[in-house]
C-alpha cells in the first residue's frame, strides 16, 4: 500500500514546479513589493472587486505613494498589469494583464500536477 504524500511534500513539489515556470521566458521578474502588489490585485479580481490606484495608495503598509507609483509603472512596463479607465477619468483601475493571467494559469497547472504526485 502506497503512502499518501504529506501536504508539505505536495507544497514543496509545487514550489519546485513553479520555479521551473518562473525560469521560462515570459514576463520579467518582479521585486518583492511588486509581487505583493500583484497578489493584492489578483485577490481583488478573485473577489470581483474593483481596485483603483487610489485604493492601493490607501494601503500605507506598502510604502509611500511615490514608491507605489514607481512600482506600478515598473509592473506595467514589465507587462504584469494594466491601468483601465473608469467612469471618473481621474481614477484608474488596476487589472492583471493577459500575460499575468497566463502566468497564473501555468502556476495552477503546477499546483494540480504537484497534488497528483
Amino acid at each position: 500500500m502506497t503512502q499518501r504524500p504529506r501536504p508539505a511534500d505536495i507544497y514543496l513539489r509545487f514550489l519546485q514546479l513553479a520555479e521551473a515556470v518562473r525560469g521560462l521566458p515570459s514576463l520579467p521578474a518582479l521585486e518583492p513589493l511588486e509581487e505583493r502588489i500583484l497578489e493584492i490585485i489578483a485577490h481583488a479580481r478573485l473577489k470581483q472587486e474593483r481596485l483603483s490606484v487610489k485604493d492601493l495608495m490607501g494601503k500605507r503598509d506598502l510604502g509611500s505613494p511615490a514608491m507605489l507609483h514607481g512600482r506600478l509603472k515598473s509592473m506595467r512596463e514589465k507587462g504584469w498589469i494594466l491601468l483601465a479607465e473608469t467612469e471618473d477619468a481621474r481614477r484608474k483601475q488596476l487589472e492583471l494583464s493577459k500575460a499575468a493571467l497566463t502566468h497564473f494559469d501555468k502556476l495552477s497547472k503546477c499546483l494540480l500536477k504537484a497534488a497528483k504526485g
